[in-house]
């Protein structure tokens, strides 16, 4: 096998030709040659294990602009104690562990997620909002609901065939391994944290209709599809029409679904109940639900707004009549990957995180869309291309009998609802509309400008948006807090992601610049500096050169050390039966954030693992860096964001991570900006208002700053320069209408929320007093030493 490296990843997918690396092929390649998805596999190079020394540093940085002075003093002794005791003996640890891993932070981080015992509906599953489909007629349920399922058993077989062309980026290959994850998995709890069980031979797909569950066939032996669209569109209208036979009251109290919702250790004890006697009715239930390929949901409802139709994807509705529980919350299976179709064919994905990021998911979803709308196009024209290098031979003209042993009739699932099932479900369903009501949704759709705009200004898309976030959350709080960022390392092999820190020294500096009377250029300028710094992270992040995956490693291994130490030498060995490709499992009992996708200009989606080691052993001390606050708060996100997108989707989004934060998904288009905000009622709509009023108020400034440079904008012709140096005749005016329109946007862009740039006195006070107040801060700890010896503080 080649040594594992880029070039020679990027050599073992080039030796495919053009035509199977290109995704648009024609409808059928009799020439097709399979193997090109995991070609490049086994020559990637390992994630990198940074230096320590080099960790430290940036640890400290991201701390530096959400601290005092003395708090941040506080925090280098902590690591400067860590790298002269516990810091080298851990690292030499984690290089010797790392030499039989496939990575590093794998096993780590499959633990945090899979040990993590709180609900996932809201606190780790993120959703997918698609664009409607592009022909009005099929915007309707069935039609739309079937079209997504052909789209999705096309994705399907082109993996399992290993005909779907790698990701890349700017020609390098990214590791594909989760691809192979993403279908017939199951996220299964148990008494020791949850599995995920796979069929990798699933052939089959699950219909939640009303809460109610439905399964048939819809893939041979050979993955190739044994039927066509309009047979399954003929299924889902006959799975429709048998669940509006039973009353919505009725059905729900069989909703099972709402089960998955459930506390973990709960949800476990609850299927024990289902599944305690093998072979039997409800056990079987469950196997077919388990072994999937994934879970179509099918909604009555049609929500009225964006808002509403995020909330729908991400935790479903809550709505409670005559004291039963009718909302689409009891219509989901939260521990698979669903697509979810409304009654008005909005569409909408949502996915369990554990073994996939949102990067992946991407593909899938923006797939999905392209596909409806090729196969729409053939329809028209037989030459249209195909993302697929080969199709299925066309069901319709096959003998039923190469079909093998399948079920293409729609089979309802009847459960065994006998009383402690339908008591657990009744305080499942009441806990998840608590879950439902906690939580509030807001989304912004802005048109005025977008990806084009910031490029032709200087500025990277993803760091702009990055500092309307910052901007937008010191207009409302004034203070920085710890914010949040992915940025993927698929470069790697079985790279996740690395978490960006977008809070630094320069854009703390642009924000106060910002809001306080400070002339436009040195706005505009300061904005620059934050946006390349922003930049410069980012990267570093990509190449796996972050702090935070490292520490949170590092912690893993100390915890494993005690945990083993208690244990009587045993090897601290998980439990979670999670089956990766690496041969021993840690065990973690810190809960995590999310994580997601490339960042910058690329696709980028959320949240950091944030261990905190609650047990401290005599023999254990807790290492000083993890005993620091510094390291709750940078572990305390406020601002969880995420960058993944493309025209496919309309929203994306996700639960907050923090009770006093939000959760933000954002979305970069040529002409236009999504973002969907969630917090626990944290006026999120008056924030994400003032995410509007920045972006108007920064373009209003980037102009004003463009208008007075002296070599004219950006991209201007020479013709132009010259005509400034020797004019002639007279100028032509702007004509009423357009000088009028100009002024009126001018207008509009002198608000932010409520409040002018120039007359927000209190805010300006703060500012300067904060100003003096660091001054005196950084006065004091140059005197300030440790006095006495530090007591450690003992929880009771």
């Amino acid at each position: 096998m080649a040594e594992r490296s880029m070039q020679n990843a990027k050599d073992a997918t080039q030796a495919f030709g053009t035509k199977q690396q290109e995704p648009l092929a024609s409808s059928k390649d009799d020439h097709s040659k399979p193997g090109i998805t995991f070609a490049a596999q086994d020559t990637l190079p390992k994630l990198p294990i940074p230096d320590l020394e080099a960790t430290m540093k940036r640890y400290l940085a991201s701390l530096d602009p959400l601290q005092t002075a003395r708090e941040h003093a506080d925090s280098e002794r902590a690591v400067n104690e860590f790298l002269q005791t516990t810091g080298p003996d851990l690292q030499a640890k984690l290089k010797a562990y790392s030499q039989g891993q496939g990575s590093y932070i794998e096993q780590f981080w499959y633990d945090s997620y899979l040990n993590y015992d709180n609900p996932v509906v809201l606190n780790l599953n993120p959703f997918f909002l698609l664009e409607d489909d592009p022909t009005p007629a099929r915007n309707n349920q069935v039609t739309r609901a079937a079209s997504l399922v052909i789209s999705a058993l096309s994705f399907v077989r082109a993996v399992r065939k290993e005909e779907l062309p790698p990701d890349t980026l700017r020609g390098q290959p990214l590791c594909m391994y989760q691809y192979s994850r993403l279908f017939g998995t199951a996220r299964i709890p148990t008494e020791n944290g949850c599995q995920i069980g796979q069929d990798p031979g699933s052939k089959h797909v699950v219909v939640l209709c009303r809460g109610q569950f439905y399964w048939f066939d819809v893939l041979d032996d050979n993955s190739d599809l044994i039927m066509t669209e309009r047979d399954v569109s003929v299924n889902l209208q006959v799975i429709v029409n048998d669940a509006e036979q039973t009353p919505i009251y009725e059905a729900a109290k069989g909703a099972l679904g709402v089960l998955s919702t459930e506390n973990r250790k709960i949800w476990s004890s609850l299927r024990d109940v289902l599944g305690k006697d093998e072979g039997s009715n409800n056990s079987d239930c469950l196997n077919i639900v388990d072994s999937a390929l994934f879970i179509l949901c099918l909604d009555y409802t049609e929500p009225i707004n964006t808002p509403q139709l995020c909330e729908n994807m991400l935790c479903g509705t809550s709505e409670i009549q005559k004291g039963v529980q009718v909302g689409t919350c009891t219509n989901r299976w939260y521990d698979k990957l669903q697509i979810i179709v409304c009654k008005n064919g909005s569409a909408g994905i949502n996915f369990e995180h554990t073994g996939v990021d949102g990067h992946t998911v991407l593909r899938f979803a923006s797939d999905l869309y392209t596909d409806t709308i090729l196969r729409f196009a053939r329809t028209i024209n037989g030459q249209a291309p195909s993302l697929w290098a080969s199709s299925s031979p066309d069901p319709s003209k096959r003998d039923p009998k190469s079909f093998g042993d399948v079920n293409t009739t729609p089979h309802k699932l009847e459960w065994d609802m006998g009383p402690e099932l339908t008591t657990a479900l009744r305080f499942a369903e009441t806990r998840l509309a608590d879950l439902i009501q906690q939580n509030e949704f807001q989304t912004l759709e802005f048109a005025a400008y977008g990806k084009t705009f910031m490029t032709s200004s200087g500025f990277s898309p993803d760091a702009f948006v990055q500092m309307a976030f910052q901007a937008a959350y010191y207009g409302l709080y004034g203070r920085m807090e710890s914010t949040y960022e992915p940025a993927a390392t698929k470069i790697y092999y079985h790279g996740r992601t690395e978490a960006i820190r977008p809070v630094t020294h320069e854009s703390t500096d642009f924000v106060r610049c910002f809001w306080g009377e400070n002339p436009p250029a040195k706005k505009v300028e300061l904005l620059k500096k934050a946006c390349e710094k922003h930049t410069s992270i980012t990267k570093e992040c990509a190449k796996a050169q972050g702090h935070d995956r490292h520490l949170y490693a590092l912690s893993c291994l100390w915890q494993r050390q005690v945990d083993a130490d208690n244990d009587n030498g045993s090897d601290g060995a998980s439990t979670n039966g999670y089956s990766s490709p690496t041969s021993e499992r840690e065990t973690t009992t810190d809960s995590p954030k999310r994580s997601s996708m490339l960042s910058s200009d690329e696709s980028s989606l959320s949240h950091s693992p944030a261990p905190r080691q609650q047990q401290q052993h005599q023999q254990h001390a807790l290492p000083a860096i993890f005993a620091d606050a510094g390291w709750d708060r940078i572990n305390n996100t406020i601002l969880s964001t995420s960058n993944c997108g493309n025209p496919s989707l309309r929203h994306f989004g996700f639960g907050p991570t923090s009770g006093e934060g939000f959760g933000i998904g954002y979305i970069i288009k040529d002409g236009s900006v999504s973002i969907c905000a969630a917090s626990k009622h944290r006026q999120t709509k008056r924030f994400v208002d003032g995410i509007e009023s920045y972006f108007l108020e920064i373009r209003k400034l980037i102009r004003m700053v463009q208008r007075r440079g002296t070599g004219g904008e950006k991209g201007s012709s020479r013709a132009r320069e010259a005509e400034g140096m020797n004019r002639r005749g007279r100028v032509i005016e702007a004509q009423e209408g357009a000088k009028a329109e100009e002024e009126s946007q001018g207008a509009s862009d002198d608000e932010l929320g409520g409040y002018g740039f120039f007359d927000a006195g209190m805010l300006l006070q703060a500012l300067k007093a904060k100003e003096a107040h660091d001054e005196r801060q950084n006065e004091k700890v140059v005197q300030r030493r440790e006095v006495g010896k530090k007591l450690r503080l003992m929880e009771y």
